[in-house]
């Protein structure tokens, strides 16, 4: 509790994260937890229970006991893991045994002093804005005992969700085609899970940062620089023709193609799109986050399926999988989702989709990069995070919305304020280009700290570096 006497307890648009022995204490998990039932016993059948898993983080499965004895307490059944579980089996299994709901324990991408408390719906992804609502409704409101506590059964969560991602590929296939792969888990909850699908399918791999280390050392566990800067090394020097990289609680991917370059999430949302729509055929609509390459409209475009432009957050993609027919979408940090699957983020999925795609096309992954960008236009992208004040943030957000005229000498053409504020930009250099990206620039102040995020996407790597190094100036300079 707080000096006020208030919870420190605050659900997110994917549930609530704390600093271990900070605020992420058991007293605040009791907290999170007795929220989550009451809304479980009013708002849901609480007699189909409720699934609990756990990451690889400090205290993880002890925090996952808590809140399995609140649960319990309160009448509610619990199918527990048996051990630590990524977050999309948590998901998957929400759904296929029809559980009310799950809790997950952990931060994701965090760094190592956090842990957190994220909730699944029945349908087997992150809860929506108006249940994340309703759970925040019933903090601090006292939790009645049951009469009898409802069991805890211990459950293997794992191994129904592998077999239904296995039946995404063809494992013979890819174990035909000769590929070596690299898999870096960065001591996250994916450790073991794709090296033992490669394993009993003979498909040749390295497995790198596969221990249980609450400690990420060295690293905070999301898949970009500088965090993977070793992944790079090691596909290179193991000769592996691609890397695949999974967060703290796999959900979200990232990749290294064989030369050691990072393939961002934009270029692998790029690859599984055009490889859906090519080789399945599926049908639905693609949605995508604001601050998402626009290589995917001309992707979308070119087979004739709608685009849906949403605001940052997988929510927003869950929102809309929910709603209607949606082929895939996803977001700019890694995470993307199939709705065949779950409507969730799943880097163990997209990991192996990666390597189906590659034996399909016969290429490696970075033969697949150059192909998109021959085909739909050079895009590079690149991001800056800016731990600066609240005063500054809010300041540069103030100048940014009042309109540019230009930025790195470019004329700003239009601003759009779906999420943050982005401004398109002429740029000669990508004009002269047939078929080059188009050059934007967004701002997004964090809601929760004091944090602005820059991201740029342009016709060239140059252009991008400029762009954004013209951003942070205006941003740390109020005079402008």
């Amino acid at each position: 509790m707080s000096d006020a006497g208030k919870t420190v307890v605050k659900f997110g648009t994917d549930g609530w994260r704390g600093i271990i022995a900070d605020d992420f204490t058991f007293a605040n998990v009791r907290v999170a937890a007795s929220a989550i039932a009451l809304y479980v016993l009013e708002q849901e059948d609480a007699s189909v229970g409720v699934a609990i898993a756990y990451d690889t983080r400090f205290g993880s499965r002890s925090f996952a006991q808590v809140v399995a004895q609140v649960l319990s307490q309160a009448g509610i059944p619990v199918s527990f893991a048996s051990a630590i579980t990524p977050t999309p089996a948590l998901s998957f299994a929400v759904r296929e045994r029809k559980h009310a709901g799950g809790v997950m324990i952990t931060s994701s991408h965090n760094p190592p002093e956090w842990n957190g408390v994220k909730y699944k719906a029945s349908y087997g992804g992150s809860g929506s804005p108006s249940i994340i609502g309703a759970i925040e409704t019933y903090l601090e409101k006292p939790l009645p005992a049951a009469a009898t506590p409802a069991a805890i059964l211990e459950v293997d969560f794992t191994t129904p969700y592998v077999a239904a991602i296995e039946r995404f590929v063809d494992l013979k296939a890819i174990q035909a085609s000769g590929y070596r792969f690299l898999i870096d888990s960065m001591y996250g909850a994916g450790c073991g899970v794709l090296a033992g699908i490669f394993a009993r399918a003979s498909i040749p791999f390295v497995e790198m940062r596969a221990e249980i280390n609450p400690a990420f050392p060295g690293i905070n566990p999301e898949p970009i620089l500088p965090h993977i800067a070793e992944t790079q090394k090691r596909v290179i020097a193991d000769h592996c023709d691609a890397g695949f990289i999974t967060d703290g609680d796999a959900d979200r991917i990232g990749a290294v193609d064989e030369h050691g370059n990072v393939v961002d999430a934009h270029k692998i949302f790029a690859i599984i799109l055009e490889w859906l729509l090519k080789h399945k055929g599926w049908p639905g609509g693609v949605t995508r986050a604001f601050n998402t390459t626009k290589m995917l409209d001309r992707i979308a475009a070119k087979y004739g399926r709608k685009l849906y432009e949403h605001g940052i957050g997988f929510k927003y993609v869950c929102d809309l999988m929910l709603e209607q027919e949606i082929l895939v979408g996803g977001e700019e940090s890694g995470g993307i989702g199939i709705s065949r699957h779950l409507p969730e983020r799943d880097g163990l999925l997209n990991s192996l989709l990666l390597a189906q795609i590659m034996t399909d096309e016969k290429k490696s992954l970075g033969q697949l990069v150059a192909s998109l960008q021959a085909e739909y236009g050079e895009h590079q992208y690149g991001r800056i995070d800016m731990h600066i004040t609240d005063a500054l943030k809010q300041s540069a957000i103030a100048r940014a919305r009042a309109g540019l005229a230009e930025i790195a000498g470019l004329r700003v053409l239009r601003q759009e304020t779906l999420d943050g504020i982005k401004f398109y930009l002429e740029n000669p250099e990508c004009v002269a280009r047939p078929n080059a990206a188009e050059t934007w620039l967004l701002l997004r102040a964090s809601g929760t700290e004091p944090l602005l995020r820059v991201y740029c996407e342009s016709c060239s790597t140059d252009a991008v570096t400029r762009i954004l190094a013209a951003a942070e100036h205006f941003v740390l300079n109020e005079s402008q």
